[in-house]
């Protein structure tokens, strides 16, 4: 299984958008800053999560997100997947 993931920044809510067969593994490698693009704004968290049976699938959702999808609306979707109030 592969996993589609948007990490939300707990300093300023900024949103990441990444793919990954392993996402604990993955969000630990995030946090401990061991991926350059997000080590400025560390921790964190999930925010959403969809899972795909091949990587190819996973990676057209990603590039979706990154293509298509606005902040504003992911943000939306995040707020949705958590279960609380957008804001």
């Amino acid at each position: 299984m592969f996993c589609v993931y948007i990490l939300v920044s707990d300093i300023d809510g900024s949103l990441y958008t990444g793919q990954t067969r392993d996402l604990e593994a993955r969000l630990k490698l995030h946090n401990a800053g061991g991926v350059r693009s997000t080590k400025a704004k560390r921790p964190w968290k999930l925010g959403y999560c969809e899972t795909f049976l091949s990587r190819a699938a996973a990676m057209r959702r990603e590039k979706e997100f990154k293509d298509k999808w606005s902040t504003p609306r992911k943000k939306r979707l995040v707020a949705g997947f958590l279960g609380r109030p957008e804001g």
